[in-house]
């Protein structure tokens, strides 16, 4: 087949079609489980591996349907079961996941059923771009609003969306769920399922490697989720590999989080609470070439390659993630426009001209950023700016590394060092205070409370929400520094890092 057509329908559906060795060894793990079904569905069969393989396993099994959009894989689909299985009676129809009856086809099988596959690896933004109308009606899909909607949190992939619906077709009957998704995919789709009380009897995970088998540089598993009218857990075993006899680690929904580690989070889950808190996010601007400017031969340069001149007072030293996970000094400044979210950048017109006139003539690119966050803004605005921003003192993470590696930033020079969006950081006035949080967050407690929330295979796998989940009130107490921590309470105020400050804090 040519390349092209192939680039295109994995374009069009997320188009990668499982390779018969694994559909078998999926079959052959189903069957090891003692689950024996008496239907199976497949609502996207592609070539028809996992009919075949289903057959080979189940061939008792009383009733098969599999559908497909792609009318060249139905026909292949059709060929190959029937070659095989000249005897069984096997349906196979075109059809559309999103514009299907499915209530009525599922309410039509014989329980126990099966329902397995491989749905699209793709999300709905990537088929947008490429033009696809292969996509569920438009919907936020989790009712997210204000800034969890406009910084991307409502972007979704497909098969989170057609999981779900699988898991409502199985609710309260006797089936078994068992597709092969992204890990991330997984763990959205069980967390749905609990939080909406979905009769669920087991759930479970097995790690593959989705370059081995599809080339394709994702976390990937298999999972397996058993439904019936009595079933009500909240925890999924994963293990290593499909081999695999014992499970490695449980997530789970407790205490409404979804857990990394159940065992640890039981243990440590007293240090949650609404106490001193007060982790935030750096500076977002999305407009490098502008806003971040190196040293060169003692002549500040910008991302273009352009000298800048600008006044001393919007410049700041700067820290992103990738300094702090390699403990470097700064070597950059950030251009700061505003003080606090709520600043106008116009009135650097009066206090700071340069700046003005530099940012002006530069308004092509950043009137191009894309981030909706931008929309309705005073013109070159930036995000995630407060007087925390500009603490002398601070304790810094980098959100996209995989370790909990805390750093002590101090003032560079006597200017206050700024972070950038890939950061996450507790705010600090004075050195003794910040030694008191170095201390506080490399203690054990802290870290394997934070490390039993973690699931390090996401994109951005630390965020401001789950390190303000540590109340450090309570944190404090039980290392007997709780008094040391009064002590600045002050500072704590004035950055809002108390219940009353929770309104201003950016996850």
């Amino acid at each position: 087949m040519a390349m092209r057509d192939q680039k295109q329908r994995k374009a069009e559906f997320g188009d990668f079609q499982t390779p018969i060795s694994l559909a078998r060894e999926v079959c052959s793990l189903i069957a090891r489980t003692g689950f024996c079904p008496a239907s199976i569905l497949e609502p996207t069969c592609g070539t028809g591996s996992f009919l075949k393989a289903s057959l080979e396993t189940f061939p008792e099994v009383s009733r098969v349907l599999g559908f497909e959009i792609n009318p060249q894989y139905v026909m292949q689909a059709q060929h190959a079961v029937a070659r095989t299985f000249p005897h069984t009676s096997v349906e196979v129809h075109q059809s559309d996941f999103f514009l299907t009856s499915w209530s009525e086809i599922v309410e039509a099988l014989p329980e126990p059923i099966l329902v397995i596959g491989n749905p699209p690896w793709v999300t709905n933004a990537a088929l947008s771009t490429w033009g696809s109308n292969n996509l569920p009606m438009k919907s936020n899909l989790d009712n997210l609003l204000g800034i969890d909607a406009l910084t991307g949190k409502s972007n979704f992939d497909i098969s989170e969306w057609m999981l779900r619906k699988n898991l409502e077709w199985l609710n309260a009957r006797n089936g078994l769920l068992a597709m092969l998704c992204k890990t991330t995919v997984a763990r959205k789709v069980l967390l749905y399922a609990w939080q909406n009380r979905l009769r669920i009897e087991s759930a479970s995970v097995y790690i593959l490697s989705a370059k081995e088998y599809f080339r394709a540089s994702v976390d990937a598993c298999l999972l397996l989720v058993q439904s019936n009218p009595t079933g009500n857990s909240k925890e999924c075993q994963v293990f290593r590999s499909l081999h695999a006899q014992r499970p490695d680690s449980v997530f789970g929904l407790q205490d409404g989080l979804l857990v990394a580690d159940v065992k640890s989070y039981l243990q440590w889950k007293d240090l949650t609470g609404t106490g001193f808190r007060g982790w935030r996010s750096g500076i977002k601007h999305d407009c490098s070439n502008v806003f971040e400017l190196r040293v060169e031969r003692g002549n500040l340069v910008n991302g273009i390659g352009e000298f800048v001149d600008i006044e001393k007072e919007v410049l700041f030293p700067l820290l992103k993630g990738s300094d702090l996970a390699a403990h470097k000094q700064p070597h950059r400044w950030m251009l700061v426009p505003q003080k606090n979210l709520n600043d106008d950048p116009s009135y650097l017109k009066d206090r700071a001209p340069k700046a003005w006139k530099y940012l002006t003539e530069h308004a092509e690119l950043l009137d191009q950023r894309k981030s909706s966050i931008y929309r309705k803004r005073p013109r070159f605005s930036v995000f995630g700016v407060g007087s925390y921003s500009f603490s002398p003192w601070k304790i810094a993470i980098a959100a996209l590394y995989k370790q909990l590696n805390f750093v002590k930033v101090s003032p560079f020079g006597e200017t206050p060092v700024v972070l950038d969006d890939t950061c996450y950081f507790l705010p600090c006035q004075f050195e003794e205070e910040c030694d008191l949080f170095y201390e506080l967050v490399n203690s054990e407690p802290a870290q394997q409370f934070w490390l039993s929330l973690i699931f390090w295979d996401t994109k951005r796998p630390i965020t401001a929400e789950l390190l303000n989940l540590l109340d450090l009130t309570a944190l404090a107490r039980l290392l007997g520094k709780e008094s040391e921590l009064l002590k600045f309470s002050h500072s704590a105020v004035a950055y809002g890092n108390t219940k009353a400050g929770d309104k201003q804090l950016v996850n």
